[in-house]
């Protein structure tokens, strides 16, 4: 199969072309940035270069994107270039040269201020029948995209599939308070549990995307690890979530003891991935509990994928954990 990957000098663009050019597909990659795993240099809203790049595609996956880290970096109008512009560019050419299927790659930032609970509530279920309430331009442009993506698939035909992916990246937390009172492994495994995916289950959730969206047509998903919680568990989780994850885990602070770790005290919103894997044939396996699996082993509680492809940074100044490396 021809794939064109958009934003392949990106984190997870860049783990689609390696893994897919690794199962034997002929895969090209579009960025605006030069890589070894670009081999178009050009914007995903520059038309000419779009149509080019998806002469022969049998399937797109929209990777490319201004992030939420650009939201201090980048006018609102760099937003709507790229996020909206270069995602109908691409919609438009996929249809035009017979493209049979199209995957956006989307965002939980999308759900903005619905993520937050009001003080005192429980914590907040989320599933793709949560309406989002834009916090920023990235996520009112990434939603827009979307919305884009479902009017094509209605005029046009073409199945297109848009993952709502949570965390995935390497860099530090962006809050001050958070990076100054726990590890960076720390965090990102405490999230597993709530709201963030390794990036191998990320790869595999589009690959299973890619084989779905003829039979599907459109749908959206979240893709985010596999939440050991249940509804009945969010008022605890808001209160006290260190018990909560101990009924679960009960030996959780017998790993974490000795790496000098623990849990975050109150977690404020839970992402459920449930439709992705009843509806695409998901299976993450990079959990919660996978993770402590390994750290009990002595093992990196992250994918060989995401060790390989590391950091990026988003900026070329110093912007605190998203400065490029």
């Amino acid at each position: 199969m021809r794939i064109l990957v958009t934003g392949s000098a990106g984190h997870l663009g860049e783990a689609l072309v390696r893994s897919l050019s690794e199962e034997g597909h002929d895969v090209v990659g579009l960025d605006v940035l030069d890589s070894p795993w670009t081999h178009v240099v050009g914007s995903v809203a520059d038309r000419a270069c779009v149509r080019a790049a998806m002469t022969g595609a049998d399937a797109v996956l929209h990777a490319a994107t201004l992030h939420k880290p650009h939201v201090g970096s980048h006018p609102r109008q760099a937003f709507v270039d790229v996020n909206v512009t270069g995602t109908l560019t691409l919609l438009e050419a996929a249809v035009a040269a017979g493209v049979g299927r199209f995957v956006y790659t989307s965002t939980t930032s999308a759900f903005g201020r619905a993520l937050t609970p009001a003080e005192g509530a429980p914590a907040a279920w989320i599933t793709e029948d949560v309406v989002p309430v834009p916090r920023n331009v990235y996520g009112a442009t990434k939603t827009a995209a979307e919305d884009l993506c479902l009017l094509v698939h209605r005029d046009h035909g073409l199945p297109c599939l848009v993952l709502r992916t949570s965390r995935f990246f390497p860099e530090g937390d962006d809050r001050d308070g958070v990076r100054a009172r726990y590890p960076d492994a720390n965090v990102k495994v405490n999230e597993l549990l709530y709201r963030r995916v390794d990036l191998e289950d990320v790869v595999s959730a589009h690959r299973c995307a890619l084989e779905r969206a003829a039979a599907i047509g459109f749908g959206r998903y979240i893709v985010s690890a596999t939440t050991p919680f249940t509804r009945a568990d969010l008022a605890d989780l808001r209160a006290d979530a260190p018990a909560v994850v101990c009924e679960r885990f009960p030996d959780f602070e017998d790993v974490f003891a000795p790496l000098g770790w623990s849990m975050f005290e109150t977690i404020e919103r839970v992402y459920d991935n449930a439709r992705a894997r009843a509806e695409l044939g998901w299976t993450p396996r990079w959990d919660f509990g996978f993770a402590l699996q390994r750290l009990r082993a002595g093992e990196d509680p992250r994918s060989p994928l995401a060790l390989a492809v590391g950091a990026k940074g988003y900026h070329a100044v110093s912007t605190g954990p998203y400065t490029v490396r």
